[in-house]
């Protein structure tokens, strides 16, 4: 079993930046895949950006290439989202997701483990 608890999420300003966290605990979190996804109001939970367990292979969604960037640190159990350039459309509630196998993963049905979200709005 793995919890995951998302933080960090706010109000920014177009063009502007945060960074959201998710810190797992329960079995090794070095051992699975993990994975950000967000859904805005009345649409479908959307793929992000994923990494694998070492953290030296990412993947991200093409909405999202050269602004954000997704890390992780084994030693504290966290997997990062880092988001720069930050548009209205990234308006969302972001999830985070752990998945022991297969990478990358782009569908949240396949993911294992989800945490509870965490609210970023992007004003204009």
């Amino acid at each position: 079993q793995v919890q995951l608890v998302e933080s960090g999420g706010g109000l920014a300003q177009a063009g502007g930046s945060l960074r959201v966290s998710c810190v797992a605990s329960g079995r090794a979190f070095g051992s699975y895949h993990m994975g950000w996804f967000r859904q805005a109001p009345g649409k479908e939970r959307e793929f992000v950006a994923t990494i694998n367990s070492s953290g030296d292979r990412t993947y991200y969604t093409d909405s999202v290439k050269g602004r954000f960037t997704i890390s992780r640190d084994n030693g504290k159990n966290t997997v990062y989202l880092q988001m720069n350039s930050l548009k209205p459309e990234d308006t969302a509630v972001y999830y985070c997701g752990a998945v022991a196998r297969g990478f990358p993963k782009l569908v949240y049905s396949l993911y294992d483990y989800w945490g509870q979200g965490t609210q970023v709005t992007v004003s204009s």
